[in-house]
């Protein structure tokens, strides 16, 4: 995976091929969340636009990826990675392959929200 500087629309692999989408506008995440599925919005400064970070629940080795992009909300623009559908637990947020630089607790039916350090 690309990680923390990996070049915009560059796919996981970094060989790019993966579509990247526009900005988002208020109202066009949907989230199904419940008792044992909620999700995580990671908010981000504006230089990390068009990276992939990667997250992963604390003792598995799996890692889920979400592109920070720009969000138009309330008259402004916040750069976010949205994470869906995640069990709940705690998960550690990556900034390369090797460089864990959080955690965070997600708890089911609700919507975590979390800063990039720093941020």
């Amino acid at each position: 995976m690309s990680g923390i500087g990996g070049a915009p629309g560059a796919g996981p692999s970094g060989c790019g091929g993966e579509h990247v989408p526009g900005p988002s506008g208020s109202g066009t995440v949907v989230l199904e969340l419940g008792p044992g599925t909620g999700a995580l919005v990671l908010h981000a400064p504006a230089e990390l636009d068009g990276a992939e970070i990667e997250i992963s629940m604390s003792g598995s080795t799996s890692r889920v990826h979400s592109m920070v992009r720009p969000r138009h909300v309330g008259g402004g623009t916040q750069y976010a990675a949205v994470y869906p559908g995640l069990p709940p637990g705690d998960y550690t947020i990556w900034r390369h392959d090797c460089t864990p630089v959080a955690t965070v607790h997600v708890t089911g039916g609700t919507v975590t929200a979390a800063a990039w350090p720093g941020q």
